[in-house]
């Protein structure tokens, strides 16, 4: 395994410039996802990884060494692909052993790196057929078993699990994780799935327009996203955006929410939540995730951090564990989590608990963190 190194990687197509000057330091043993909508950059940026487009300008040093003009071949990688990318008419153990063998490895060890990368992928009894005798899950583990067995310094995954249906996907998450952590490889991973990305990753790009919007754990990320896009791309529902005018009450800043014809909410921000002096008598755009906006929280009585708010709610979603129920704030439509039993039917008034000691305000003409 080996440290990689993306240092100010731009690559332009033409007059497109589709990189903006990457730079991203994965250390060795590391997993990183790369994640992002379509056309943000993620999978080329991983092709200059890999060798397979050219990098315009900047540096990628695999461990100590500059590999922007060493061919594929020869940087110490392997990657799973999409689409599999399996040899039709050669059966499993054919697949994973073809590499070894135009390497000239010894016939003895090749026949023990098989059995060795079969038994950590489970795949034994697959060794004889054929791809088409496989299922989409079967074919991606002998994908992998094909990566591991060349034993590189750094895996890459290119959407390896968007072919799959949504349980085998789960699965996979799982099995790709326990892999990482017995085999203990440096990993750059693919995804526009952002709770592939939560799951999976030591550490996440999110990328947005060729730029590296935000790198951080997971956590980090969820938590304290630095700007709108990435607290509206990270988390499944995805923070609640609510603009709110921030007016001067005996010398704090309070915003203002309104969820009906009742008199409004005021809310006062303490300084430790956020500084939003510089914006009294402006707008600004609170965000707060939907499980902090719950029925009751076990803090409650004595957390001045947390507001009731009266709201009538407009539509519920269930969904097993809890219940998504939507509400009106501001005239904008606002998602909750709720335990089943707590949510109101539509229609009916519902008292909703606000950890504010959780929100986060966004400039709204940068669309940046505020502070």
């Amino acid at each position: 395994m080996a440290s990689l190194s993306i240092k100010n990687v731009k690559k332009t197509f033409g007059s497109t410039e589709v990189l903006k000057g990457v730079s991203i330091q994965i250390e060795s043993g590391e997993f990183l996802i790369l994640v992002g909508p379509s056309g943000c950059g993620k999978s080329t940026l991983l092709n200059l990884i890999a060798g397979l487009e050219t990098i315009t300008s900047g540096e990628i040093l695999i461990g100590d060494r500059v590999v922007n003009n060493i061919s594929p071949k020869d940087r110490d990688i392997a990657m799973v692909f999409q689409n599999y990318a399996l040899y039709p008419n050669m059966t499993v153990k054919k697949n994973i052993s073809f590499g070894l063998e135009t390497r000239k490895v010894p016939k003895q060890e090749i026949e023990e790196t098989v059995q060795r990368v079969a038994s950590l992928l489970q795949i034994e009894e697959l060794l004889d057929r054929k791809p088409a005798q496989l299922s989409g899950g079967q074919r991606q583990r002998v994908a992998m078993g094909r990566a591991i067995s060349r034993n590189p310094a750094v895996f890459l995954f290119d959407e390896p699990l968007s072919n799959l249906d949504a349980k085998l996907r789960v699965e996979m998450r799982t099995e790709i994780k326990h892999l990482h952590q017995r085999i203990n490889t440096t990993i750059v991973y693919v995804t526009h799935d952002q709770i592939e990305a939560m799951t999976m990753a030591d550490r996440i790009a999110i990328m947005k327009d060729g730029i590296v919007q935000q790198f951080d754990t997971p956590q980090q990320v969820y938590d304290n996203p630095s700007n709108m896009f990435v607290a509206g791309f990270m988390g499944s529902p995805s923070m609640n955006f609510i603009k709110c005018r921030v007016f001067d009450q005996n010398g704090q800043p309070v915003i203002e929410l309104i969820t009906g014809p009742d008199k409004p909410h005021l809310i006062q921000i303490p300084s430790h939540i956020c500084n939003l002096n510089p914006y009294k008598e402006k707008e600004v755009i609170l965000g707060i995730r939907p499980e902090k906006m719950a029925h009751g929280f076990s803090d409650q009585d004595n957390n001045p951090d947390i507001h009731k708010l009266h709201c009538t709610v407009s539509v519920i979603e269930p969904t097993g564990p809890d219940t998504l129920v939507i509400v009106k704030i501001n005239d904008k439509s606002v998602t909750c989590r709720v335990q089943p039993a707590d949510a109101a039917l539509p229609g009916e008034k519902m008292i909703l608990m606000v950890d504010m000691s959780k929100a986060i305000f966004f400039d709204p003409e940068t669309e940046n963190r505020i502070n």
